[in-house]
């Protein structure tokens, strides 16, 4: 006669059956993980990269005051449209030191155009500049991806170490608008933000600025790894952090900066990508003087060529004369101050 299993039997079965269904779930469970980390790589989604550029991560890093920064002392290929060297002085400016005999110093804010995005560091304006003028000390501190606000910020950083007697803003009129008006950019950059209080004050918000996802991934080895997890990252960050839009503060900002530079006994001027009446308008009315680029040659309608570099030395030295730095630099009281 048949007999099932006893007592004692059936409790030694219960825990190995659980073991095999946990097992068995465990195993479904990775297997669809991997099956979604290898679809996510086929697919190669945009937003789940690295950044834009390759060799970001290497030269620049998240910045609670700023959002991003370039790495002091960093060299690296940078790859946009073209290959190209980067290198940063201990300034986290791609420049040479600032250090040296003091001159007449003339300090470029601005964004990619300023930096010198697809170009090598030599092709630039800033070194054209500098060869054409070998009586002033021209310091370039563009950084890609910046707005006006940012580039307010970073004046403010750097000044002392630089001591800027003009100060040239370099107005992207092709997007300078749409980064000032929001708290991420470029497909996920945190950044902050000016904005007008309840109050009529104006304030920047969102500092310190938070992590992106795109520092998450080149932070931490296990979301670099698997896009598996940078998808994770993604969805916290969006969630944590939504996007944010203010009124156009441009105008404020460009204000903002001629009166921090001319409070510190300094010649403030703009240089425009192109004409825009908008712009050209207020910087009359308010007595700044500037110059435009229309015309200079770009690789991909933003980014200006070596020719284009030229072009727009050509222009800034022009500008220079006109509001009388060549006499700045020839003046005896001018080293008698300093």
């Amino acid at each position: 006669m048949f007999q099932g299993p006893t007592a004692e039997g059936r409790k030694t079965a219960r825990p190995r059956r659980f073991l095999r269904d946990i097992a068995r779930h465990l195993a479904i469970i990775l297997v669809t993980l991997g099956a979604i980390e290898i679809m996510l790589r086929v697919v190669d989604f945009r937003d789940l990269r690295d950044g834009y550029g390759a060799g970001y991560p290497i030269v620049f890093r998240h910045d609670p005051e700023l959002g991003w920064s370039p790495v002091p002392n960093s060299v690296a290929e940078f790859h946009g449209s073209r290959t190209i060297t980067v290198q940063h002085n201990s300034l986290g400016l791609r420049d040479i030191e600032p250090a040296g005999p003091r001159r007449p110093t003339v300090l470029f804010v601005g964004d990619s155009l300023v930096w010198g995005y697809d170009v090598e560091a030599g092709d630039r304006f800033t070194e054209r500049l500098r060869m054409n003028r070998p009586d002033l000390k021209i310091i370039n501190a563009g950084v890609p991806g910046y707005g006006t606000d940012q580039e307010y910020l970073l004046l403010n950083r750097v000044w002392d170490a630089t001591q800027p007697d003009v100060v040239i803003l370099m107005v992207c009129v092709q997007n300078d608008r749409e980064d000032n008006t929001s708290n991420v950019r470029y497909g996920g950059y945190l950044k902050p933000y000016l904005e007008q209080a309840p109050d009529g004050q104006w304030r920047f918000s969102g500092q310190p600025v938070p992590w992106s996802r795109f520092a998450y991934f080149n932070s931490s080895a296990l979301v670099r790894a698997s896009w598996l997890a940078r998808l994770g990252v993604s969805a916290f960050v969006q969630l944590r952090y939504p996007v944010v839009s203010v009124t156009d503060p441009t105008e404020r900002v460009i204000r903002m900066m001629r009166d921090l530079v001319e409070a510190r006994s300094g010649k403030f001027m703009v240089g425009l990508q192109y004409h825009d009446a908008q712009l050209e308008s207020f910087l009359q009315a308010q007595g700044i003087s500037f110059t435009s680029f229309d015309g200079a040659p770009s690789f991909d309608g933003t980014h200006w060529t070596p020719t284009g570099h030229e072009i727009v030395a050509s222009r800034l030295q022009s500008l220079l004369e006109t509001v009388g730095v060549a006499e700045l630099a020839r003046s005896a009281e001018w080293a008698e101050d300093r």
